[in-house]
């Protein structure tokens, strides 16, 4: 069995909850694109990475089903777990940095493929809402506190995968901040937080608490 760990990423403020995210540290031991799907799909996390150079940051990101360009939760747990100054990903070069207990990316709004952002009108209507059929990408989401920019949000990628709800998404966090222009504080699922914050020239900030599960 190929060796990884296991993260969870955009943990809550006491360590808890987060998305679990699996890295293979060493991408050489499988080069193919083939493989690194089947290993992807067989660990079952909403995204798995494969760091094909550790010092520059190059990595390879893959759902249980498809590869992607960038992804959030991904970038921000491979930061922290190889601490280097930037990752490069096959959307572009992201941005990192450590401040404290959160690590933070820096990316773009085009780098994230398509997602229906839907607002409702309060935090109990996205608790009470149910896992949505395949098909839609959908980021639900409902201001806690609009004058402090707190969040309430939960994410169904709506991708046939056995992954109705997706506990803390970064990717989609940061389409949500660039369109409302505003630094957010997210909770996420069960109790995932996500932060963000817009930067100049169109870039994104997304941070959260790691740790490392296995």
């Amino acid at each position: 069995m190929t060796d990884y760990d296991v993260l969870r990423v955009f943990c809550g403020p006491g360590g808890g909850y987060g998305n679990e995210l699996g890295v293979v540290r060493d991408g050489s031991v499988l080069p193919e694109r083939d493989d690194r799907q089947a290993l992807a799909a067989k660990l079952g996390f909403s995204e798995t990475v494969f760091v094909d150079d550790p010092e520059r940051g190059v990595i390879d990101i893959y759902t249980p089903t498809l590869r992607l360009p960038f992804a959030g939760h991904p970038c921000v747990g491979t930061a922290w777990l190889l601490d280097v100054p930037e990752l490069v990903t096959p959307a572009g070069v992201v941005g990192v940095r450590l401040d404290g207990e959160f690590s933070w990316i820096e990316a773009r709004a085009e780098w994230v493929p398509p997602r229906t952002l839907r607002r409702y009108g309060t935090a109990a209507e996205v608790d009470a809402l149910d896992v949505p059929p395949p098909g839609e990408w959908i980021y639900a989401w409902a201001w806690e506190d609009e004058a402090a920019g707190r969040v309430r949000a939960r994410a169904f990628p709506g991708r046939d995968e056995g992954i109705g709800e997706d506990e803390a998404t970064g990717a989609a966090a940061l389409l949500l901040t660039e369109e409302l222009g505003r630094a957010l504080n997210i909770t996420q699922g069960s109790g995932s937080q996500i932060l963000t914050a817009p930067q100049p020239h169109g870039w994104v900030e997304v941070g959260g608490r790691v740790v490392l599960e296995r």
